[in-house]
Protein backbone atom coordinates (compact mmCIF):
# COMPACT_ATOMS: atom_id res chain seq x y z
CA UNK A 1 0.00 0.00 0.00
CA UNK A 2 1.39 3.57 -0.58
CA UNK A 3 0.82 6.82 1.84
CA UNK A 4 -1.19 8.14 -0.70
CA UNK A 5 -3.98 5.44 -0.91
CA UNK A 6 -3.83 4.61 2.80
CA UNK A 7 -4.14 8.49 3.81
CA UNK A 8 -7.59 8.44 1.25
CA UNK A 9 -8.75 5.32 2.91
CA UNK A 10 -8.30 7.07 6.33
CA UNK A 11 -10.23 9.97 5.16
CA UNK A 12 -12.79 8.21 4.32
CA UNK A 13 -13.21 5.53 7.12
CA UNK A 14 -12.91 8.99 9.37
CA UNK A 15 -15.74 10.92 7.26
CA UNK A 16 -17.80 7.79 6.76
CA UNK A 17 -17.83 6.80 10.40
CA UNK A 18 -18.33 10.39 11.65
CA UNK A 19 -21.60 10.47 9.19
CA UNK A 20 -23.28 7.25 10.47
CA UNK A 21 -23.05 8.58 13.87
CA UNK A 22 -24.39 12.04 12.57
CA UNK A 23 -26.79 9.74 10.83
CA UNK A 24 -28.13 7.31 13.74
CA UNK A 25 -27.76 10.02 16.25
CA UNK A 26 -30.30 12.04 14.20
CA UNK A 27 -32.45 9.17 13.71
CA UNK A 28 -32.33 8.23 17.20
CA UNK A 29 -33.57 12.20 17.79
CA UNK A 30 -36.40 12.06 15.84
CA UNK A 31 -37.71 8.48 16.87
CA UNK A 32 -37.97 9.52 20.06
CA UNK A 33 -39.67 13.15 19.55
CA UNK A 34 -41.93 11.16 17.43
CA UNK A 35 -43.40 9.00 20.36
CA UNK A 36 -42.90 11.77 22.82
CA UNK A 37 -46.58 12.00 23.64
CA UNK A 38 -47.46 8.25 24.40
CA UNK A 39 -45.89 6.14 27.14
CA UNK A 40 -45.51 2.30 25.82
CA UNK A 41 -48.13 0.53 26.55
CA UNK A 42 -46.00 -2.09 29.36
CA UNK A 43 -45.23 1.34 31.02
CA UNK A 44 -48.70 3.51 30.82
CA UNK A 45 -49.76 1.91 34.02
CA UNK A 46 -46.25 3.40 35.87
CA UNK A 47 -44.75 6.25 34.12
CA UNK A 48 -46.75 10.10 33.55
CA UNK A 49 -47.12 11.50 30.57
CA UNK A 50 -44.87 14.07 32.05
CA UNK A 51 -41.85 11.68 33.26
CA UNK A 52 -42.20 10.18 29.32
CA UNK A 53 -41.77 13.97 28.33
CA UNK A 54 -38.92 14.46 30.59
CA UNK A 55 -36.69 11.41 29.54
CA UNK A 56 -37.33 12.16 25.86
CA UNK A 57 -35.96 15.90 26.53
CA UNK A 58 -33.35 14.49 28.58
CA UNK A 59 -32.25 11.87 26.31
CA UNK A 60 -32.29 14.25 23.30
CA UNK A 61 -30.30 16.76 24.93
CA UNK A 62 -27.42 14.33 25.77
CA UNK A 63 -27.80 12.76 22.17
CA UNK A 64 -27.07 16.32 20.94
CA UNK A 65 -23.76 16.34 23.49
CA UNK A 66 -22.36 13.00 22.19
CA UNK A 67 -22.83 14.38 18.46
CA UNK A 68 -20.77 17.64 19.20
CA UNK A 69 -17.96 15.21 21.09
CA UNK A 70 -17.86 13.05 18.02
CA UNK A 71 -17.23 16.01 15.80
CA UNK A 72 -14.71 17.35 18.52
CA UNK A 73 -12.97 13.65 18.10
CA UNK A 74 -13.17 13.82 14.38
CA UNK A 75 -11.58 17.59 14.31
CA UNK A 76 -8.84 16.34 16.77
CA UNK A 77 -7.92 13.35 15.05
CA UNK A 78 -7.33 15.23 11.62
CA UNK A 79 -5.48 17.77 13.56
CA UNK A 80 -3.22 15.93 15.24
CA UNK A 81 -2.49 13.58 12.18
CA UNK A 82 -2.96 14.57 8.55
CA UNK A 83 -3.08 18.40 10.21
CA UNK A 84 0.60 18.18 11.43
CA UNK A 85 -0.36 18.96 15.08
CA UNK A 86 1.72 15.34 16.78
CA UNK A 87 4.48 17.10 14.39
CA UNK A 88 4.53 20.28 16.59
CA UNK A 89 4.30 18.15 19.86
CA UNK A 90 7.15 16.04 18.54
CA UNK A 91 9.25 18.71 17.34
CA UNK A 92 8.49 20.52 21.04
CA UNK A 93 9.64 17.52 23.01
CA UNK A 94 12.84 16.82 20.68
CA UNK A 95 16.26 17.13 22.27
CA UNK A 96 14.84 17.85 25.95
CA UNK A 97 16.27 14.55 27.31
CA UNK A 98 18.65 11.94 25.84
CA UNK A 99 16.34 9.30 26.68
CA UNK A 100 13.88 8.44 23.61
CA UNK A 101 11.48 6.54 25.72
CA UNK A 102 11.27 9.66 28.41
CA UNK A 103 10.56 12.23 25.03
CA UNK A 104 8.03 9.49 23.93
CA UNK A 105 6.36 9.51 27.41
CA UNK A 106 6.08 13.04 27.47
CA UNK A 107 4.63 13.19 23.92
CA UNK A 108 2.18 10.96 24.61
CA UNK A 109 1.24 12.64 27.33
CA UNK A 110 0.84 15.65 26.81
CA UNK A 111 -1.53 14.41 23.37
CA UNK A 112 -3.68 13.33 26.14
CA UNK A 113 -3.92 16.64 27.74
CA UNK A 114 -5.01 18.49 25.27
CA UNK A 115 -7.68 15.81 24.05
CA UNK A 116 -8.68 16.35 27.55
CA UNK A 117 -8.60 19.98 26.86
CA UNK A 118 -10.48 20.25 24.27
CA UNK A 119 -13.34 17.90 25.32
CA UNK A 120 -13.61 19.36 28.68
CA UNK A 121 -16.60 22.34 27.71
CA UNK A 122 -18.20 18.96 26.74
CA UNK A 123 -18.33 17.43 29.61
CA UNK A 124 -19.13 20.69 31.77
CA UNK A 125 -22.05 21.43 29.88
CA UNK A 126 -23.40 18.24 30.04
CA UNK A 127 -22.65 18.47 33.66
CA UNK A 128 -24.20 21.58 34.63
CA UNK A 129 -26.30 22.52 31.87
CA UNK A 130 -28.00 19.12 31.07
CA UNK A 131 -28.00 16.89 34.50
CA UNK A 132 -28.65 20.99 36.41
CA UNK A 133 -31.72 21.38 34.20
CA UNK A 134 -33.10 17.46 35.09
CA UNK A 135 -32.46 18.01 38.38
CA UNK A 136 -29.60 14.74 38.72
CA UNK A 137 -26.49 16.87 38.86
CA UNK A 138 -24.71 16.96 42.69
CA UNK A 139 -21.62 18.29 41.27
CA UNK A 140 -20.09 21.45 42.56
CA UNK A 141 -17.57 23.60 39.96
CA UNK A 142 -14.50 22.50 43.00
CA UNK A 143 -15.17 18.79 42.75
CA UNK A 144 -15.63 18.58 39.51
CA UNK A 145 -12.18 20.07 39.25
CA UNK A 146 -11.31 17.86 41.53
CA UNK A 147 -12.31 14.82 40.12
CA UNK A 148 -9.91 15.39 37.25
CA UNK A 149 -7.13 16.67 38.85
CA UNK A 150 -7.48 13.15 40.59
CA UNK A 151 -7.61 11.57 36.83
CA UNK A 152 -4.47 13.17 35.65
CA UNK A 153 -2.43 12.05 38.74
CA UNK A 154 -3.72 8.47 38.40
CA UNK A 155 -3.38 8.56 34.70
CA UNK A 156 0.00 9.69 35.29
CA UNK A 157 1.02 7.53 38.42
CA UNK A 158 -0.57 4.37 36.02
CA UNK A 159 -0.50 5.25 32.47
CA UNK A 160 2.74 6.63 32.11
CA UNK A 161 5.08 3.88 33.55
CA UNK A 162 2.40 1.65 31.76
CA UNK A 163 3.88 3.86 28.31
CA UNK A 164 7.15 4.12 29.11
CA UNK A 165 7.05 -0.07 29.85
CA UNK A 166 5.72 -0.37 26.42
CA UNK A 167 8.06 2.04 24.39
CA UNK A 168 10.76 -0.39 26.15
CA UNK A 169 9.47 -3.38 24.82
CA UNK A 170 9.24 -2.08 21.39
CA UNK A 171 12.74 -0.66 21.06
CA UNK A 172 14.25 -4.09 22.93
CA UNK A 173 11.93 -7.17 22.13
CA UNK A 174 12.49 -6.94 18.74
CA UNK A 175 9.61 -8.17 15.88
CA UNK A 176 7.62 -9.88 18.45
CA UNK A 177 7.43 -6.91 20.61
CA UNK A 178 3.50 -6.97 20.68
CA UNK A 179 3.50 -10.22 22.09
CA UNK A 180 5.23 -9.60 25.27
CA UNK A 181 3.45 -5.88 25.10
CA UNK A 182 0.14 -8.10 25.07
CA UNK A 183 1.66 -10.37 28.51
CA UNK A 184 2.06 -6.90 30.18
CA UNK A 185 -1.26 -5.30 29.18
CA UNK A 186 -3.12 -8.42 30.53
CA UNK A 187 -1.44 -7.99 33.89
CA UNK A 188 -1.68 -4.63 33.81
CA UNK A 189 -5.32 -4.96 33.84
CA UNK A 190 -6.02 -7.52 36.06
CA UNK A 191 -3.52 -5.55 38.73
CA UNK A 192 -6.01 -2.61 38.21
CA UNK A 193 -9.17 -5.19 38.44
CA UNK A 194 -7.61 -6.30 41.74
CA UNK A 195 -6.07 -2.70 43.64
CA UNK A 196 -9.86 -0.86 42.42
CA UNK A 197 -11.97 -1.52 45.07
CA UNK A 198 -9.20 -0.25 48.02
CA UNK A 199 -7.66 1.99 46.49
CA UNK A 200 -8.99 3.63 43.29
CA UNK A 201 -12.21 3.99 44.07
CA UNK A 202 -12.04 5.72 47.07
CA UNK A 203 -10.17 7.99 45.91
CA UNK A 204 -13.38 9.73 44.34
CA UNK A 205 -16.10 8.42 46.79
CA UNK A 206 -16.67 7.29 50.57
CA UNK A 207 -17.43 3.69 50.87
CA UNK A 208 -18.80 2.26 54.25
CA UNK A 209 -20.17 -1.32 54.94
CA UNK A 210 -23.68 -1.70 54.67
CA UNK A 211 -25.27 -2.01 58.17
CA UNK A 212 -27.22 -4.58 59.46
CA UNK A 213 -31.03 -4.30 58.87
CA UNK A 214 -33.29 -7.19 57.51
CA UNK A 215 -31.89 -5.73 53.93
CA UNK A 216 -28.13 -7.20 54.69
CA UNK A 217 -29.68 -10.63 56.05
CA UNK A 218 -31.96 -10.98 52.59
CA UNK A 219 -29.11 -9.81 50.44
CA UNK A 220 -26.40 -12.34 52.67
CA UNK A 221 -28.72 -15.07 52.17
CA UNK A 222 -28.99 -14.66 48.24
CA UNK A 223 -25.81 -14.54 47.74
CA UNK A 224 -25.15 -17.69 49.80
CA UNK A 225 -27.64 -19.29 47.87
CA UNK A 226 -25.90 -18.30 44.60
CA UNK A 227 -22.56 -19.57 45.94
CA UNK A 228 -21.26 -15.67 45.59
CA UNK A 229 -18.30 -15.12 47.88
CA UNK A 230 -17.07 -11.21 48.26
CA UNK A 231 -14.68 -8.91 50.37
CA UNK A 232 -17.84 -7.67 52.07
CA UNK A 233 -21.00 -5.09 51.29
CA UNK A 234 -20.64 -1.17 51.06
CA UNK A 235 -22.76 1.63 50.25
CA UNK A 236 -21.10 3.91 48.39
CA UNK A 237 -22.30 8.45 48.71
CA UNK A 238 -23.08 8.36 44.83
CA UNK A 239 -25.75 11.15 45.91
CA UNK A 240 -22.71 13.19 46.28
CA UNK A 241 -22.26 14.07 42.63
CA UNK A 242 -25.84 12.86 41.02
CA UNK A 243 -29.26 11.58 42.16
CA UNK A 244 -28.81 8.42 39.32
CA UNK A 245 -28.74 5.26 40.88
CA UNK A 246 -26.59 1.74 40.79
CA UNK A 247 -25.21 -1.16 41.80
CA UNK A 248 -22.09 -2.74 40.86
CA UNK A 249 -19.16 -5.77 41.37
CA UNK A 250 -15.74 -4.08 42.04
CA UNK A 251 -12.51 -5.85 42.20
CA UNK A 252 -11.56 -9.32 41.10
CA UNK A 253 -11.05 -13.03 42.82
CA UNK A 254 -10.32 -12.38 46.08
CA UNK A 255 -10.86 -8.52 45.88
CA UNK A 256 -14.29 -8.39 44.61
CA UNK A 257 -17.31 -6.71 46.71
CA UNK A 258 -20.88 -5.30 46.10
CA UNK A 259 -21.48 -1.59 45.85
CA UNK A 260 -24.48 -0.13 45.88
CA UNK A 261 -25.13 3.86 45.41
CA UNK A 262 -26.79 5.58 48.65
CA UNK A 263 -29.14 6.82 45.93
CA UNK A 264 -30.11 3.43 44.74
CA UNK A 265 -30.88 2.00 48.40
CA UNK A 266 -33.61 5.12 48.77
CA UNK A 267 -35.29 4.61 45.70
CA UNK A 268 -36.06 0.82 45.41
CA UNK A 269 -37.82 -0.90 48.22
CA UNK A 270 -36.06 -4.33 49.91
CA UNK A 271 -37.64 -6.95 47.20
CA UNK A 272 -36.77 -4.45 44.20
CA UNK A 273 -32.66 -4.80 45.38
CA UNK A 274 -32.56 -8.27 45.84
CA UNK A 275 -33.82 -8.52 42.44
CA UNK A 276 -31.56 -5.95 41.38
CA UNK A 277 -28.85 -7.72 43.02
CA UNK A 278 -29.88 -11.18 41.38
CA UNK A 279 -29.54 -9.72 37.81
CA UNK A 280 -25.77 -9.10 38.87
CA UNK A 281 -25.16 -12.16 40.17
CA UNK A 282 -26.41 -13.65 36.79
CA UNK A 283 -23.64 -12.17 35.32
CA UNK A 284 -21.09 -13.69 37.98
CA UNK A 285 -22.91 -17.23 37.44
CA UNK A 286 -23.12 -17.09 33.52
CA UNK A 287 -19.24 -16.23 33.75
CA UNK A 288 -19.88 -13.09 31.90
CA UNK A 289 -17.31 -11.22 33.60
CA UNK A 290 -14.51 -13.84 33.10
CA UNK A 291 -15.98 -13.76 29.21
CA UNK A 292 -15.82 -10.41 28.74
CA UNK A 293 -12.30 -10.12 30.30
CA UNK A 294 -10.87 -13.00 28.28
CA UNK A 295 -12.31 -11.03 24.97
CA UNK A 296 -10.86 -7.74 26.12
CA UNK A 297 -7.91 -9.93 26.33
CA UNK A 298 -8.29 -11.89 22.66
CA UNK A 299 -8.87 -7.83 21.19
CA UNK A 300 -5.89 -6.00 22.73
CA UNK A 301 -4.01 -9.28 21.06
CA UNK A 302 -5.49 -8.44 17.44
CA UNK A 303 -5.23 -4.45 17.87
CA UNK A 304 -1.52 -5.23 19.00
CA UNK A 305 -0.34 -7.22 16.29
CA UNK A 306 -2.00 -4.63 13.67
CA UNK A 307 -0.06 -2.11 15.14
CA UNK A 308 3.34 -4.55 15.28
CA UNK A 309 2.58 -4.70 11.13
CA UNK A 310 2.41 -0.76 10.79
CA UNK A 311 4.60 0.11 12.97
CA UNK A 312 7.46 -1.04 10.15
CA UNK A 313 5.67 0.71 7.52
CA UNK A 314 6.41 3.65 6.23
CA UNK A 315 3.27 3.99 4.39
CA UNK A 316 1.52 4.37 7.48
CA UNK A 317 3.44 7.24 8.59
CA UNK A 318 3.60 9.30 5.71
CA UNK A 319 0.05 8.82 4.87
CA UNK A 320 -0.79 10.56 8.25
CA UNK A 321 1.53 12.98 7.64
CA UNK A 322 3.97 11.77 10.31
CA UNK A 323 7.57 13.12 10.07
CA UNK A 324 9.22 11.10 12.75
CA UNK A 325 8.78 7.45 12.57
CA UNK A 326 9.00 6.80 16.34
CA UNK A 327 7.33 4.17 18.63
CA UNK A 328 5.56 6.73 20.30
CA UNK A 329 4.04 8.34 17.38
CA UNK A 330 2.97 4.80 15.97
CA UNK A 331 1.38 4.17 19.26
CA UNK A 332 -0.54 7.39 19.25
CA UNK A 333 -1.32 7.12 15.45
CA UNK A 334 -2.81 3.96 15.51
CA UNK A 335 -4.95 4.38 18.87
CA UNK A 336 -6.08 7.61 17.51
CA UNK A 337 -7.39 6.23 13.87
CA UNK A 338 -8.35 2.41 14.46
CA UNK A 339 -11.89 3.60 15.94
CA UNK A 340 -12.68 5.04 12.29
CA UNK A 341 -11.69 1.25 11.03
CA UNK A 342 -13.60 -0.58 14.01
CA UNK A 343 -17.12 1.34 14.30
CA UNK A 344 -18.68 -0.72 12.45
CA UNK A 345 -17.64 -3.47 14.91
CA UNK A 346 -19.87 -2.08 17.77
CA UNK A 347 -23.45 -3.90 16.93
CA UNK A 348 -21.90 -6.97 17.19
CA UNK A 349 -20.94 -6.16 20.58
CA UNK A 350 -23.56 -4.73 22.06
CA UNK A 351 -25.14 -7.71 21.07
CA UNK A 352 -23.22 -9.55 22.84
CA UNK A 353 -23.41 -7.29 25.75
CA UNK A 354 -27.72 -7.50 25.35
CA UNK A 355 -27.45 -11.27 25.30
CA UNK A 356 -25.80 -11.00 28.53
CA UNK A 357 -28.14 -8.99 30.46
CA UNK A 358 -30.96 -11.17 28.70
CA UNK A 359 -29.44 -13.88 30.87
CA UNK A 360 -28.16 -12.43 33.75
CA UNK A 361 -32.40 -10.77 34.07
CA UNK A 362 -33.70 -15.04 33.17
CA UNK A 363 -31.25 -15.86 36.43
CA UNK A 364 -32.51 -13.01 38.54
CA UNK A 365 -36.06 -14.24 37.88
CA UNK A 366 -35.32 -18.13 39.20
CA UNK A 367 -33.31 -16.90 42.07
CA UNK A 368 -35.69 -13.76 43.14
CA UNK A 369 -39.26 -12.48 42.26
CA UNK A 370 -39.55 -11.13 38.75
CA UNK A 371 -42.05 -8.64 39.00
CA UNK A 372 -40.23 -7.06 41.92
CA UNK A 373 -37.28 -6.61 38.78
CA UNK A 374 -39.90 -5.42 36.30
CA UNK A 375 -41.11 -2.91 39.09
CA UNK A 376 -36.84 -1.62 39.92
CA UNK A 377 -36.10 -1.70 36.31
CA UNK A 378 -38.95 0.59 35.36
CA UNK A 379 -38.43 3.02 38.69
CA UNK A 380 -34.58 3.01 37.46
CA UNK A 381 -35.63 4.25 34.08
CA UNK A 382 -38.26 6.61 35.81
CA UNK A 383 -35.81 8.46 37.67
CA UNK A 384 -32.81 8.36 35.49
CA UNK A 385 -34.82 9.74 32.46
CA UNK A 386 -33.84 7.25 29.52
CA UNK A 387 -35.99 6.99 26.74
CA UNK A 388 -38.17 4.35 26.82
CA UNK A 389 -38.41 4.66 22.65
CA UNK A 390 -35.00 4.56 20.78
CA UNK A 391 -34.45 4.44 17.57
CA UNK A 392 -33.81 0.53 17.14
CA UNK A 393 -30.93 0.85 14.95
CA UNK A 394 -29.48 3.18 16.97
CA UNK A 395 -29.74 1.24 19.92
CA UNK A 396 -28.29 -1.13 18.11
CA UNK A 397 -25.01 0.62 17.86
CA UNK A 398 -24.98 2.25 21.00
CA UNK A 399 -27.02 0.07 23.61
CA UNK A 400 -25.36 -2.46 25.97
CA UNK A 401 -28.63 -3.00 27.69
CA UNK A 402 -31.28 -4.38 25.59
CA UNK A 403 -34.80 -1.79 25.33
CA UNK A 404 -36.72 -1.53 28.09
CA UNK A 405 -39.49 -2.46 26.54
CA UNK A 406 -37.94 -5.61 25.08
CA UNK A 407 -36.38 -6.85 28.13
CA UNK A 408 -39.52 -6.36 30.17
CA UNK A 409 -41.11 -8.35 27.57
CA UNK A 410 -38.49 -10.96 28.00
CA UNK A 411 -39.01 -11.43 31.96
CA UNK A 412 -42.65 -10.93 31.50
CA UNK A 413 -42.21 -14.38 29.03
CA UNK A 414 -40.48 -16.24 31.97
CA UNK A 415 -42.87 -15.31 33.97
CA UNK A 416 -45.44 -17.78 32.43
CA UNK A 417 -43.21 -20.58 31.47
Amino acid sequence: MTAQIFERVFVAALLVSFMLKLWLGMRHIRHIRENRESVPDDFRERISIEDHRKAADHTVSNTFAGLASDFIEAMLVLGFSLGGGLNYLDAFWKGRTDSPIIEGVMLIGSVVLVMEAFELPVALYKTFVIEARYGFNKMTMGLFMLDGLKKIFLTGMFGLPLAAFMLWLMMQMGKNWWLYAWFVWMAFNLLLMSIYPTFIAPFFNQFRPLEASSMKKRIEHLLEKCGFESKGLFVMDGSRRSSHGNAYFAGFGRTKRIVFFDTLLNKLNEDEIEAVLAHELGHFRHHHIVRRIVLGFMLSLIFLLALGHVRESSWFFEGLNAGNHSDAMALLLFFMVSPAFTFLLKPFLSFYSRKNEFEADGYAARQSDAESLVKALTKLYQESAKTLTPDPLYSLFYDSHPPASIRIAHLRKAMHN
